[in-house]
């Protein structure tokens, strides 16, 4: 029998893979009556991961999955049906009703204005990248949330894989040495295999194409394992199937300390995903399917392999944590903000040819 209960006031936010230190709470230690099971609404379902953030919250034993809302309604009703949930045409009257939060997997130039309604509804918010198409954007949704005591999560998921554990462990005991080259890519073939729905080519929509999309992963990862400000950035973007918006693109970073980052991804191949460190003591290479993670010594030809532990848990059931908790994602939303932030700066470096002075204040 479902009843409700009242998140308790938080002394110390959940620790969040990669964060080391204890965090204050924000306004969402005030609480908020929610059910038990919390009951959570689809809002849209635009993106391609909205069914299988559904079936998360399905699966979870502490949320039900009630309801759900698409801004197409012949999309919305056809994708409720397929996931066996009821469809509400009327977002106001879904917002008003009786659910505690949403999964929020609209088109990304809707998630500002779709999240402050959620917001202003007291809804909790779990969303795909791009938090939101701008920085200033994103930290409206941000204040806006936090002055309404919900809990905000965005899909970062590769954050909490075990091999990016097992990575930053060998990078914070120093065995690489002094880290001078990262190179990530991440690619499939949606575009030319046809399984990537044309929406995802609409710029206006999509808010650009692979870099804001898959390429969000490698980003992030980039940031994590070289810091979130690099000196300058530069980007090449593509179109081989001569879409409006880009199915290729290498983004290269430069640090201040001399360190260079590649980010690479597209839709034209299915290759597989890698992660190229080197440093002054030590190289390390990664390879997915396989989950193959190897160490080499500077000056030895003779590669080690790694353990990779277990994944930490996924962005879903941090999410619900934080709800039932009463904490904040600090490290999460910080490293949302920096994703939008970056992925600016490259498709303006794209647009205008250039190498970009990477300034906050300028994006």
């Amino acid at each position: 029998m479902g009843g409700s209960y009242r998140k308790p006031a938080c002394l110390t936010a959940t620790v969040e893979p990669p964060v080391t230190a204890g965090q204050s709470c924000s306004a969402l230690e005030e609480g908020l009556l929610v059910s038990d099971p919390i009951k959570v609404a689809v809002l849209g379902f635009w993106h391609v991961h909205a069914a299988e953030y559904a079936g998360l919250v399905r699966q979870h034993p502490e949320t039900e999955l009630v309801a759900a809302w698409d801004d197409d309604p012949a999309r919305g009703r056809a994708s409720a049906d397929a996931i066996g949930t009821p469809f509400i045409d009327d977002l106001d009257e879904l917002l008003a009703g009786d659910i505690d939060a949403v999964t929020v997997t609209t088109a990304t130039s809707a998630h500002h204005a779709i999240m402050l309604r959620a917001a202003e509804a007291g809804k909790h918010i779990f969303t795909e990248k791009l938090l939101a198409p701008t920085v200033a954007e994103a930290e409206e949704i941000i204040d806006a949330a936090d002055k309404a005591g919900i809990a905000v999560m965005v899909s970062l998921p590769w954050l909490y894989h075990g091999y990016t554990r097992a990575i930053l462990d060998k990078l914070n005991e120093g065995q690489l040495g002094e880290l001078t080259y990262c190179r990530i890519r991440l690619s499939h073939d949606g575009a030319i295999a046809g399984w990537l729905p044309e929406r995802f080519y609409d710029p206006e929509a999509a808010i650009g194409g692979a870099l804001s999309d898959l390429g969000c992963h490698p980003v992030y990862l980039t940031q994590l394992f070289l810091g979130a400000v690099p000196a300058t950035v530069s980007a090449t973007y593509a179109s081989l199937t001569q879409r409006p918006v880009e199915d290729q693109a290498v983004v290269t970073l430069g640090y201040p300390g001399g360190a260079i980052g590649v980010i690479e991804t597209g839709f034209l191949s299915r290759d597989p995903f890698t992660i190229e460190m080197h440093g002054t003591a030590a190289s390390l290479a990664y390879e997915s399917p396989g989950s193959a993670l190897r160490l080499r010594d500077a000056g030895s030809d003779t590669w080690q392999s790694l353990a990779v532990p277990p994944d930490d848990p996924d962005a879903v059931s941090q999410w619900v944590a934080h709800i039932r908790d009463g904490t904040r994602a600090e490290d999460n939303l910080t490293r949302a903000v920096e994703l939008t932030r970056l992925v600016v700066a490259a498709n303006t470096a794209a647009a205008t040819g250039s190498t970009m002075s990477y300034r906050i204040s300028a994006v």
